[in-house]
C-alpha cells in the first residue's frame, strides 16, 4: 500500500483510520451475560414483580436520593408520565429548550399541553437559563430541561427560578446517568428526574425508562394512569437484571469518559474548525462532571472549505469514526401554529445547521483513539477543497445522467 493513499483521507481513497468501524454497543459483559444464564435457569425472566425489579428500584432510589421509583418501557414514555404526574393538561404551557429531542416535544402535544421554545445557549447549545423568566407566563406550568451532548444546565438557577413562581421541575437525565451537577447526580434536581435505558443508551436494556420523584402524590397519579389491570408500560424483569451489573460500572465508565474527553478537546483545541462545548460560567465546575452519550462540537463549515456538514460526517463515517448530524431544531420542524417561541431562537437555529455529534462506544477505548479522531479531522481538512470538488462533480454527473435519453 502506497503512502498517498495513507495520507488521503478514506472518502477519496485513502486508508480508513479505524478499519473495523466504531466499536459496537454494548459491549461484551461478562455479568450481564451471567444474569441472562441465571434468569433462563431460574425462570425468573417471566415474572410480572421479580427481584431484578426490586432491586434496581432501591438502586436508582439510592443513587438519586429519591422516594418513589416507577419503572416503565421507554424514556420516551417516561417524560409523557411525569406530566401526567403532574396534572399538565389542555391550556398549559411547558418550557423547553428550542434544540431538545423530539420526543418531548410531541409527549407535550399528547397531553395537550402546548410548548413553549426558548433559545439555547450559544456555548453548550442547552437550555440558556438568562431567558428562562422572561419566558414565564400565567400558564407556564413546568419547565422541562434537558441535559445534552455533554452540556449541563445551572440546575440551581433553574430551581431558584421555578420556586419563585412556584413551577415544577422535570430533569431530562436521558443522556447521562449518573453524572454530577453542581454536587448532585442528574435528575435529582428536578421534582422529577428521567432516565432512558434504551439501545444505545449508556445504560442499555435495549429498551426502558425510569422515573423518580420524592413525591408520592406524583408517584401515586403515574401510577393510577399507568395500571389498566396491570401495567402499560412494563419495564421486564429481564430488562431490570441485565441493568444491575451496568449500574455497578456506572461511575468507574462516566470518569473514564470524562477523561477521554478531556483529553480529545484538548487535542482539537491545537486545530480547527470543530468547537467543543463550554458550560455555563455560573454552573459549579468543580462539583460538576457533565456525562457523554453524545459528545457535541459545533461545526464550522469555512474551516473546511465550505464543506457542509452532511459531507463533512460523510467523511468522518469513512475514517470508521461515528460521527453524525444533530437533532433537528424543534421550531424547524413543526409547524408554528403547534408552539409558542420565546425570541426568533437564534442559536438553536445555528445547532440545526451545524451541530454534530460522536457516539459514546469510542469514549471507552483508550486515550491513543481521541488522537486518532483529531487526526482523521485534520486529514479531511487538509484535503477539504478535493472532498467538495469531487463531490460536486459526482453531483454535476448525476445531473447529466437524470437528463440524459437512452
Amino acid at each position: 500500500m502506497n503512502s498517498s493513499s495513507q495520507e488521503k483521507p478514506a472518502i477519496l481513497g485513502g486508508t480508513p483510520l479505524f478499519p473495523q468501524g466504531p466499536p459496537e454497543w454494548p459491549l461484551p459483559n461478562r455479568e450481564v451475560n451471567q444474569i441472562l444464564q441465571e434468569a433462563q435457569k431460574s425462570g425468573v425472566w417471566g415474572k410480572y414483580h421479580g427481584p431484578y425489579s426490586e432491586q434496581l428500584q432501591r438502586e436508582l432510589a439510592a443513587l438519586h436520593q429519591t422516594e418513589e421509583v416507577v419503572l416503565c418501557s421507554s424514556g420516551t414514555v417516561a417524560i409523557e408520565l411525569a406530566l401526567r404526574g403532574l396534572g399538565i393538561g389542555t391550556g398549559d404551557e411547558v418550557i423547553l429548550a428550542a434544540y431538545d429531542f423530539e420526543g418531548n416535544f410531541k409527549n407535550i402535544l399528547t397531553v395537550g399541553a402546548t410548548p413553549m421554545l426558548v433559545d439555547v445557549n450559544r456555548r453548550n447549545s442547552n437550555l440558556d437559563i438568562s431567558l428562562l423568566e422572561q419566558a414565564v407566563s400565567s400558564s407556564t406550568k413546568c419547565i422541562l430541561v434537558s441535559h445534552l451532548h455533554g452540556g449541563l444546565v445551572p440546575m440551581q438557577a433553574v430551581k431558584k427560578l421555578a420556586k419563585k413562581w412556584g413551577i415544577p421541575v422535570i430533569e431530562d437525565a436521558c443522556q447521562l446517568p449518573g453524572a454530577n451537577i453542581e454536587g448532585r447526580i442528574a435528575g435529582s434536581w428536578g421534582d422529577i428526574g428521567v432516565l432512558s435505558f434504551g439501545g444505545s443508551k449508556l445504560l442499555t436494556a435495549g429498551r426502558g425508562g425510569a422515573l423518580f420523584t420524592s413525591s408520592p402524590q406524583i408517584a401515586q397519579r403515574v401510577r393510577l394512569y399507568s395500571y389498566r389491570g396491570n401495567e402499560a408500560y412494563p419495564l421486564t424483569e429481564l430488562q431490570a437484571g441485565i441493568l444491575l451489573p451496568q449500574m455497578k460500572s456506572l461511575q468507574e465508565d462516566n470518569l473514564k469518559r470524562h477523561k477521554n474527553v478531556l483529553h480529545l478537546q484538548q487535542k482539537l483545541e491545537e486545530t480547527s474548525g470543530l468547537v467543543s462545548f463550554q458550560n455555563d460560567e455560573s454552573t459549579n465546575q468543580t462539583t460538576s462532571c457533565p456525562g457523554y452519550y453524545k459528545l457535541g462540537f459545533q461545526y464550522q463549515p469555512e474551516q473546511f472549505a465550505g464543506m457542509s456538514r452532511a459531507q463533512f460526517c460523510q467523511s468522518m463515517q469513512a475514517e470508521g469514526i461515528a460521527l453524525h448530524p444533530g437533532f433537528r431544531a424543534l421550531h424547524t420542524i413543526h409547524s408554528q401554529k403547534r408552539f409558542k417561541k420565546f425570541n426568533e431562537l437564534p442559536s438553536a437555529s445555528a445547532c440545526d445547521r451545524n451541530l454534530v455529534l460522536l457516539h459514546h462506544p469510542i469514549l471507552l477505548t483508550d486515550e491513543k483513539n481521541m488522537e486518532i479522531i483529531v487526526r482523521a479531522t485534520s486529514r479531511i481538512q487538509n484535503h477539504a477543497d478535493e472532498i467538495v470538488r469531487s463531490e460536486t462533480l459526482q453531483d454535476e454527473h448525476k445531473k447529466s445522467n437524470d437528463y440524459s435519453i437512452e
